[in-house]
């Protein structure tokens, strides 16, 4: 006896598409409302953005088989990989799967492994303090804007070390949000509006640019102070040494890649704009979020105080102060979980494959959604509760369902420095204000490359000295 083979299952299509625009306009008006409903529709679903159908991954399972197991048929690609790259360049985030990817991973990778990264945390905090104690004592302050303000500094002081000129981060911090934002519209337009020569489109190429600009002279700066210029050792040769890079200690992380002879100036730029937009707005929004959790529940805020002082003692934050403050991290976690921070990240199929019994096309667009899975009740039990307990114990989601930071080969590099700067600023913040409140409405959550709070105002009072 002989048997059929089982038909492919048919892809269900997301109601509410429109000619020519497809569900631009949802993913445009209410996307975190779209990208979730698309769960009562199937494990895969597809929309169209414009004229182009891509498929939406609902399932945790599958997900994971898009970033893990079956990689290799899902290559970094995509509409938002694809506007992503004509803007920023070949960065690690962008860079096409294969050997090139491979070496820069290997390349940047010990920039960030946690010894590394102890290296910088000092200056990190002290950064961190001076910044978060010259907020005026009662006046209410836009959180979001301060909170990438704060982490955009900190971020510089790891990246390019410790005198990297002000006028540069002030620049840094006023481009990086409309950037982020004009980004996020060239991947929800259809790519005939992208390319014509709107206001819009001409501001965003050209922000792009003095990016670049910005990053040349940070660039430029390292390389004629030398790598330890901010702390006085400059070896005996003198800066025109062209070994000195490799006789001192490096100030910054980015001076590992300056020492690398075979990156072009522009690979140069390219990674560092990686490395600016992957860590700046999504723990900024990260951070917003969580002060206005913590100003919601002050039982979460009571424990988060109880615990800084058993573990501080009053004394000044230090490094490695951080791994003995467990549930700090849990609400940071929470927090994570909550709000995305990313909610639409997309894949590109290299050839035609089977996904959970559904036939995807060659070159398929793929997206899958950290915030879709983190609010599936199937996981996460009332998901729009703010509970940090769920993570007690070193607890963990079910297998795929918490992908902030991705999964597989692709998987953010990045982790464990978010962790450090996000501990290191929440803590900063508790120890100097005793006191944190809303002046603002609740805010709604707004999707751009991140979910942000569209306005989040808070008032800070009775500064510890």
């Amino acid at each position: 006896m002989t048997t059929t083979p089982a038909s492919p299952a048919t892809i269900p299509t997301a109601p509410g598409g429109l000619p020519l625009i497809g569900h631009a306009h949802h993913l445009a008006r209410d996307p975190l409302a779209f990208i979730t409903s698309l769960r009562h529709h199937g494990t895969v679903v597809r929309i169209r953005i414009g004229p182009t159908p891509a498929y939406v991954v609902t399932d945790p399972a599958l997900t994971r088989r898009v970033l893990v197991t079956d990689a290799a048929d899902f290559a970094k690609g995509g509409k938002i990989i694809d506007a992503l790259r004509v803007f920023f360049g070949d960065g690690l985030a962008t860079i096409a799967d294969g050997d090139a990817h491979l070496r820069h991973r290997r390349l940047i990778q010990p920039m960030f492994n946690r010894s590394h990264i102890a290296t910088r945390g000092g200056h990190m905090i002290e950064h961190v303090a001076g910044a978060v104690a010259a907020w005026p004592d009662g006046t209410p302050r836009d959180v979001f804007a301060d909170m990438n303000s704060v982490t955009l500094g900190a971020f510089l002081v790891a990246l390019f070390g410790t005198d990297l000129p002000t006028h540069l981060q002030a620049e840094f911090t006023a481009l990086m949000p409309e950037i982020m934002a004009g980004t996020i519209r060239q991947t929800i337009l259809p790519s005939w509006a992208t390319a014509l020569p709107l206001p819009a489109n001409r501001a965003h190429t050209a922000r792009v640019a003095r990016l670049r600009s910005l990053i040349d002279q940070a660039i430029d700066h390292r390389t004629s102070a030398g790598p330890a210029a901010a702390e006085g050792e400059l070896d005996s040769a003198g800066p025109s040494c062209p070994h000195a890079h490799q006789t001192t200690q490096p100030d910054g992380l980015f001076d590992a890649l300056l020492t690398d002879s075979s990156l072009s100036r522009q690979q140069l730029q390219d990674e560092a704009i990686t490395l600016l937009t992957g860590a700046i707005e999504t723990t900024g929004a990260t951070l917003a979020w969580t002060l206005y959790e913590i100003s919601r529940h002050p039982q979460i805020e009571r424990r988060l105080r109880a615990e800084l002082s058993a573990v501080l003692c009053g004394e000044r934050l230090t490094y490695d102060d951080l791994d003995r403050m467990p549930y700090a991290r849990q609400v940071l976690q929470e927090a994570i979980r909550k709000y995305g921070v990313a909610w639409m990240v997309t894949r590109s199929t290299t050839r035609e494959v089977d996904l959970g019994g559904h036939q995807l096309p060659e070159g398929a667009d793929v997206v899958w959604s950290p915030y879709l899975h983190q609010h599936d009740p199937a996981h996460f039990p009332d998901p729009d509760s703010f509970d940090p307990d769920r993570w007690a114990d070193r607890r963990s989601a079910p297998r795929g369902a918490f992908l902030a930071f991705g999964d597989g080969r692709r998987k953010c590099i990045g982790e464990a420095f978010a962790w450090t700067e996000l501990q290191i600023i929440l803590a900063t913040i508790l120890q100097t204000w005793p006191r944190f409140t809303v002046t603002s409405r609740p805010p709604r959550a707004q999707a751009v490359v991140t979910v942000k709070p569209h306005r989040l105002e808070m008032r800070f009072t009775e500064r510890l000295s």
